[in-house]
């Protein structure tokens, strides 16, 4: 929740996916990231994984240049 929170306040729209019930959601986050763990965020082929402040804003910035 607090991923789709931190988005949400900058205005970035974003896709959610319950990989509980979407099964071609689940295999394509474990080719991704090698596990399976949410919430899982891909930004402009970059992924990060659970909920870090700092490195959301960093793949944030690398994405607006």
């Amino acid at each position: 929740m607090q991923v789709k929170e931190f988005l949400s306040r900058k205005g970035i729209a974003f896709k959610e996916y319950d990989v509980a019930k979407d099964e071609r959601a689940r295999k394509e986050m474990f080719l991704k990231t090698g596990r399976l763990a949410v919430p899982t965020l891909v930004v402009n082929g970059r992924v990060a994984v659970g909920y870090n402040p700092e490195e959301l804003e960093s793949l944030l910035r690398e994405a607006r240049h």
